[in-house]
């Protein structure tokens, strides 16, 4: 029996305003390097409607296949997380208030979705929040279950 407890994978989801981006982002690193422990989710407080190209593109050249798809914050208001993490300011001050039971953080990433410039610029963009976002998030997933932070 204890070791079905141990097994058991935490749930995490992501939020973001567009949900076309970050938290798209945030989703695919978390179950692409932590699948093990960890089933990520993720949504939008206004949902784009679709997954930005450029997000899939720089999750490919990582080598990571994302099939998400844009979702409403609302699609999870009766599912259960162990976290929820917003990924943008936007987001943590229009859905400050998760009504499950899970523990919260925020982490802020800049939109790689704003960026101007040629086509080479804008996936750069892209790739550096891609980094920013596995240099911070993976890191404080993984130390959660490590010091026992998620019970």
């Amino acid at each position: 029996m204890t070791e079905l407890i141990k097994n058991t994978k935490k749930r995490v989801l992501f939020l973001c305003t567009g949900n076309s981006c970050r938290s798209q982002m945030a989703e695919a690193l978390t179950n692409y390097i932590l699948a093990e422990r960890w089933e990520a989710f993720s949504a939008g407080t206004q949902p784009s409607g679709s997954v930005n190209p450029l997000t899939l593109r720089a999750l490919a050249e990582m080598g990571i296949s994302h099939n998400g798809r844009s979702k409403s914050v609302n699609e999870f208001k009766s599912a259960s997380f162990d976290l929820v993490i917003t990924v943008c300011d936007d987001a943590n001050e229009n859905c400050p208030v998760w009504l499950g039971k899970g523990q919260q953080a925020h982490f802020s990433f800049l939109d790689p979705a704003e960026s101007v410039g040629s086509e080479d610029e804008k996936i750069e963009a892209f790739q550096a929040t891609l980094k920013d976002i596995q240099k911070q998030i993976i890191p404080f997933l993984a130390n959660q279950l490590d010091e026992n932070k998620i019970k």
